[in-house]
C-alpha cells in the first residue's frame, strides 16, 4: 500500500513537470489562433503568410481577451486589434526588421567567420571577432541560414532573431555527426584556417581573415604559414614540404591533378580563391585514396552546394582583375564561373616592376647589354566553371573546367660597331583540366562517388634570331586521364569504411628543334597505373584512428607497390593529446632540369615520366610523432618527423656543382622537429612557429656520396600577429627568419677546369657553404564596408619585405666569357619592398 502511494505521488510529480514543460513550449501562432478562437468565441482576420513562420509561448489561460491581445502585441511584430466583441484583426507593423545573433559552438566558443545568408535575396554577412552578426531591413517572411564548416547549419525566421531590447540571440551550432573528420581547432592562426583531427590543415577562403603581406587568400602563399612548409626562393611554384622538391607535392583542384602551380612564373597562385570553398593540406598520414606527391597533398575544393541564390563579386589589384558569379538556373541546376586576367600588359605598376625584376632576373629577358633595345609583353589569365546538378536528394552530378595560362612576348635589338642583331621570343605555359563526378547516397549507410578527369599541361618556347634565320623551339606536354570510384560504408556515427579503385593514364612529350643547322629531338612516354585502396576511420570519445592500405600496379613495368597508411590521435585529457602518423607513397612523374637556358631561362624544368631505369619510381617512407596542448584557445604543438625518399635523380635536383651534368639515382633523408604556439582571442591571434631539420642527399656513385640537400634549411622561424582594430578594420604583421640556402663555391685559385673542348667551373665540396640568413617582415591592412544593403566591399593593402631586406636566395657560378680561367658569381635576389593593394565588391 505504501508503495502504491509513492507511485501515485511520483506520477503526479511527473505530470506536473510535463505540464510545466509543455506550458512553456513555443507553439505556432497559427495553431494558437485556432485555440484562442475557441476559448473566447471570436474570429481572427489575417493574411496566412503574415503568421505562417511565427512561434511563441502560449499566453496564460487566466488572461482576459484584452490581456491576451496585449500579450500577443508584446511578443510579435504584429498588430492585434479588437474591432468588437466578435472580431480581431491582425496586421503587420513592419515589413522589415533588424536581426542580431551571437554564434558559438557547444562549448560556448564563439565562431568567427560563420556565414549568415538571407535565402533567395543575395544578402549575406559573416560573424565578427566576437561571433556576432547584425542585419538590417530583413523582410519578416524571409529565412536566414547560419552555417560554419564542420557544423550543422540552422535556419531561422527574422522574428526568432528579433529582440525589442536589442539583445542578440544566442545561437549554438552543433558538430556534424556524419563527419568523422571533425574540426579540432576552428581558428588556426587566422579566421578561415582550421585544423582537423587527422592533422590536415584546412583553408576556408570564404571566411579567410588576413595573413601578413597578403591582399587576398592566395592558396599556395597561405600554406607557407604552416611549420615545415618553406619556399627557399620565395616562389609558390617551389614549395618545399619537409625538405621535398616542388614536384613532390600533389596538387589537386576539384579532383583534377594539376601540373602548373604559378602565375608570373611562380609568384602568384594560379587558383582563383573566390569560388574555392576549402583547401586541405596534408604533410603525412594521408588518406589511402591519394598517392603521388611523396612530400604533401594539397586538395582544393570549390563550393559544392546549390544555394539557389544569385551572387558574385569582382576585384582589382596592382597586378590583375577578376570576377566570379554563382548563377541559379533552376532549383536543381546552378552554374559557378570565375575569371581573372593580369593588367601587366596594360599598366606597369610598381608591384609589376618588382615582380618582373624578381621573375626574370638572370634570364634572357633581363640580360645586361651595353646597347640594346628591348620590349616585352607579359600577361596571364585563368578561368573556372562548374555546373552543379542535383537530380534528387540521393544523386548529385558535377562538371568542372579550369584553365591557366601565362604568355610572354619578347623582342631584342642589339647594336654594335659592326652589325645589328635582332631576336624575337615567345613563351607560353598552360594547364587546362576537365572533370566530372557523380555522388550517390544509396541508403543511410552506403554511398559512392565516381570521379573522372583530364588534365593537359603545355609549355612552349620559340627563340628566333632574325639575322641568322635560326629558330629554336622547345616543348613539354603532359596529358593525363584519370578515373576513380570511392565506396563509403558508414556503420555508425563513429565508424566508416572506404573502398576504391583508381586508374591513370599519363603521357608526356619533350621536344627540342633547331632550324639552322637542323637538329631535332623528340621523346614520348606513356604510363598506365592501377590502384586498389581501402581504409577504416574510427572516431569516438578520445580516440581518432584512420588505417589504410593502397596497392599500386604499374602496367608497363609489371610492378606492384604496397603502401600502408596510419593516422592516430589519442586524447589524454582535456588539454593533452598524442599524435602518430605514417605513410608509404610513390610518384611516377617528376621534373628535370635540362639546361640553364631552357624556355628562355624563365622556366628551367620539364615534366618527365619514370622509366624504372635511369628515372626510377620515387618512393617515400615517413613517420611523425607529436604532442598537442590546447586550453583557453592556446594551442601548442610539437612534432618530430623522419622522412626518407628514394629514387630521386641528379637531373631533377638542379645542381650547381660538379654533379650538374651527371646521371645518377639517389635518395634524401629529412628529419627534424616542428613547433607551433598559437593564441587566439576575440580580437586577435598571435603565433610563433619554429622548424629544425637536417636534410642530406645520398648518391652512392658520387664522391662524397652524402652531402647537404639543396633545400637543407636547418633553422626556420616565423612570427605573426593578427588584430581586429575595430569591427571592420584588421591588421596583420609577421616576419620570417631562416638559414640561407646551401650552395657550392669553386676551388679558390683553381676556379675552372678543361673538359675536352669545354671549360667548366671547378666546384669544391657540394653544398658546403650557406647563403646569408634570410629575413623578411610583411604587413597587411584590411577594411570592410557596405556600399549598399546587398553590396559589401573590402579594401586591402599589403607590403612584402617592409624593411627592403637584400636577401640572396640562390648563388651559382659561370665561366667568365672574357677570361676562361675565371668564374663569375651569380646571385639571385628575393623581392624587395613590394606594395600591393586590392579593392573587392561582393553581392
Amino acid at each position: 500500500m505504501a508503495f502504491n502511494k509513492w507511485l501515485v505521488f511520483l506520477l503526479i510529480c511527473c505530470s506536473c513537470i510535463c505540464f510545466g514543460q509543455n506550458s512553456t513550449k513555443k507553439k505556432s501562432l497559427t495553431a494558437l489562433i485556432f485555440s484562442l478562437e475557441k476559448q473566447f468565441n471570436i474570429k481572427f482576420s489575417y493574411a496566412v503568410e503574415d503568421v505562417a513562420n511565427i512561434a511563441i509561448e502560449r499566453p496564460n489561460t487566466s488572461f482576459t481577451l484584452q490581456e491576451t491581445i496585449d500579450y500577443l502585441n508584446s511578443k510579435t511584430l504584429l498588430n492585434f486589434k479588437a474591432l468588437d466583441d466578435r472580431y480581431v484583426t491582425i496586421s503587420v507593423l513592419n515589413k522589415t526588421i533588424s536581426v542580431c545573433g551571437i554564434v558559438s559552438d557547444e562549448k560556448k566558443s564563439r565562431l568567427v567567420g560563420a556565414s549568415v545568408f538571407v535565402n533567395n535575396s543575395g544578402r549575406s554577412t559573416i560573424t565578427d571577432g566576437n561571433g556576432t552578426f547584425k542585419l538590417q531591413n530583413i523582410p519578416i517572411h524571409a529565412t536566414l541560414t547560419i552555417s560554419y564548416v564542420g557544423f550543422e547549419s540552422k535556419q531561422f525566421s527574422p522574428n526568432e532573431l528579433f529582440s525589442a531590447q536589442n539583445n542578440c540571440k544566442e545561437i549554438v551550432l552543433t558538430t556534424k555527426n556524419e563527419e568523422l573528420n571533425q574540426v579540432l581547432i576552428p581558428i588556426y592562426l587566422t579566421s578561415g584556417l582550421q585544423k582537423y583531427l587527422d592533422g590536415s590543415t584546412v583553408l576556408n577562403t570564404k571566411k579567410f581573415g588576413i595573413l601578413p603581406g597578403l591582399i587576398e587568400p592566395d592558396i599556395l602563399q597561405s600554406v607557407q604559414a604552416l611549420p615545415g612548409v618553406e619556399s627557399t626562393n620565395e616562389s609558390i611554384a617551389n614549395i618545399n614540404v619537409r625538405g621535398g622538391t616542388n614536384d613532390q607535392n600533389l596538387v589537386v583542384w576539384d579532383n583534377i591533378k594539376m601540373y602548373h602551380s604559378g602565375h608570373f612564373f611562380g609568384l602568384i597562385s594560379p587558383y582563383n580563391p573566390n569560388l574555392t570553398n576549402k583547401v586541405i593540406v596534408s604533410k603525412n598520414g594521408t588518406s589511402a585514396e591519394y598517392s603521388d606527391g611523396v612530400s604533401s597533398t594539397i586538395n582544393m575544393y570549390t563550393k559544392d552546394a546549390i544555394s539557389n541564390t544569385f551572387s558574385g563579386g569582382a576585384g582589382i589589384n596592382s597586378i590583375s582583375a577578376d570576377a566570379f558569379l554563382e548563377i541559379p538556373i533552376t532549383k536543381k541546376l546552378e552554374l559557378h564561373i570565375s575569371g581573372r586576367r593580369s593588367l601587366t600588359d596594360l599598366v606597369k605598376s610598381p608591384t609589376y616592376a618588382k615582380y618582373f625584376d624578381r621573375s626574370f632576373q638572370d634570364t634572357e629577358i633581363n640580360a645586361d647589354s651595353d646597347q640594346h633595345d628591348t620590349s616585352s609583353d607579359f600577361y596571364f589569365y585563368d578561368y573556372t566553371a562548374k555546373l552543379l546538378f542535383d537530380l534528387n536528394e540521393k544523386h548529385q552530378f558535377r562538371a568542372n573546367i579550369i584553365g591557366i595560362n601565362n604568355a610572354l612576348d619578347y623582342s631584342e635589338r642589339r647594336i654594335n660597331t659592326t652589325q645589328t642583331q635582332s631576336k624575337t621570343s615567345n613563351l607560353s605555359q598552360r594547364n587546362i583540366g576537365y572533370g566530372g563526378n557523380w555522388k550517390a547516397q544509396w541508403n543511410s549507410k552506403l554511398s559512392s562517388e565516381f570521379i573522372t578527369y583530364f588534365s593537359r599541361y603545355n609549355i612552349d618556347a620559340i627563340d628566333y634570331r632574325i639575322e641568322t634565320d635560326q629558330r629554336l623551339t622547345e616543348a613539354n606536354e603532359v596529358l593525363e586521364t584519370g578515373a576513380k570510384i570511392n565506396t563509403n560504408y558508414k556503420k555508425n556515427d563513429h565508424l566508416n569504411f572506404l573502398f576504391g579503385y583508381q586508374f591513370n593514364e599519363t603521357g608526356m612529350l619533350n621536344q627540342t628543334t633547331v632550324s639552322a643547322p637542323f637538329f631535332s629531338s623528340t621523346k614520348k612516354d606513356v604510363l598506365l597505373n592501377h590502384a586498389l585502396f581501402s581504409e577504416v576511420e574510427y572516431n569516438k570519445n578520445n580516440t581518432y584512428l584512420r588505417v589504410g592500405l593502397r596497392l599500386n600496379y604499374f602496367q608497363k613495368f609489371e610492378k606492384f607497390l604496397v603502401e600502408p597508411r596510419i593516422n592516430i590521435r589519442q586524447k589524454l585529457s582535456d588539454q593533452f593529446a598524442l599524435k602518430l602518423e605514417g605513410e608509404f607513397k610513390n610518384q611516377s612523374t617528376t621534373q628535370i632540369v635540362d639546361f640553364e637556358d631552357d624556355f628562355l631561362g624563365v622556366e628551367k624544368r620539364r615534366w618527365v615520366l619514370v622509366n624504372d631505369k635511369d628515372i626510377p619510381i620515387a618512393t617515400s617512407k615517413q613517420g611523425s610523432f607529436g604532442v598537442e596542448f590546447n586550453k583557453n584557445k592556446l594551442n601548442i604543438e610539437a612534432t618530430a618527423f623522419y622522412k626518407m625518399v628514394d629514387g630521386i635523380t641528379a637531373s631533377n635536383q638542379g645542381f650547381y656543382n660538379r654533379f650538374q651534368y651527371e646521371t645518377a639515382n639517389g635518395s634524401y633523408t629529412a628529419k627534424g622537429l616542428e613547433f607551433l604556439a598559437n593564441k587566439t582571442a576575440r580580437q586577435y591571434s598571435v603565433w610563433v612557429s619554429y622548424t629544425f631539420s637536417t636534410n642530406d642527399y645520398t648518391f652512392d656513385t658520387f664522391t662524397p656520396s652524402t652531402f647537404p640537400n639543396n633545400v637543407d634549411i636547418r633553422h626556420s622561424v616565423s612570427l605573426g600577429f593578427y588584430y581586429d582594430i575595430r569591427k571592420n578594420l584588421k591588421i596583420s604583421v609577421g616576419g620570417i627568419w631562416r638559414n640561407g640556402q646551401p650552395y657550392t663555391k669553386p676551388i679558390e685559385g683553381n676556379e675552372t677546369v678543361q673538359n675536352g673542348n669545354n671549360t667548366l667551373v671547378n666546384y669544391d665540396s657540394p653544398n658546403s657553404e650557406n647563403l646569408d640568413n634570410f629575413m623578411r617582415l610583411d604587413a597587411s591592412l584590411n577594411y570592410n564596408f557596405n556600399l549598399s544593403e546587398s553590396i559589401r566591399a573590402s579594401l586591402t593593402a599589403g607590403v612584402m619585405n617592409i624593411t627592403n631586406q637584400d636577401n640572396e636566395i640562390n648563388r651559382y657560378y659561370r665561366i667568365n666569357p672574357n677570361d676562361k680561367n675565371d668564374a663569375i658569381q651569380v646571385d639571385n635576389k628575393s623581392l624587395g619592398l613590394t606594395p600591393n593593394i586590392s579593392f573587392r565588391v561582393n553581392f
